[in-house]
């Protein structure tokens, strides 16, 4: 099960970006790192670890943006979950 889960954070690290993550496995593979998922009933996610907030909302299409990896990359960096550390 940690292989999937290590796969989903690889993919936000590919580059070119990929366009087809799907944000429930995403935000599971993060809880199981440890990353506190909170979402609310109007779609908007609130992500925290070690005093690390980030925040999105969740699409219609349950795919992530480009936009929002780029971000995810950079939170995920702070909190040293990057591929080669997984």
């Amino acid at each position: 099960m940690s292989q999937k889960h290590k796969s989903k954070i690889e993919k936000l690290f590919e580059h070119p970006a990929s366009g087809n993550i799907d944000e429930k496995r995403l935000l599971g593979a993060l809880e199981h790192y440890g990353v506190n998922v909170d979402i609310s009933k109007h779609n908007k996610v609130k992500l925290s670890k070690d005093g690390h907030d980030f925040s999105l909302i969740l699409s219609h299409g349950n795919d992530i943006s480009k936009d929002v990896i780029v971000a995810l990359r950079h939170y995920l960096e702070t909190l040293d979950l990057v591929p080669g550390k997984l």
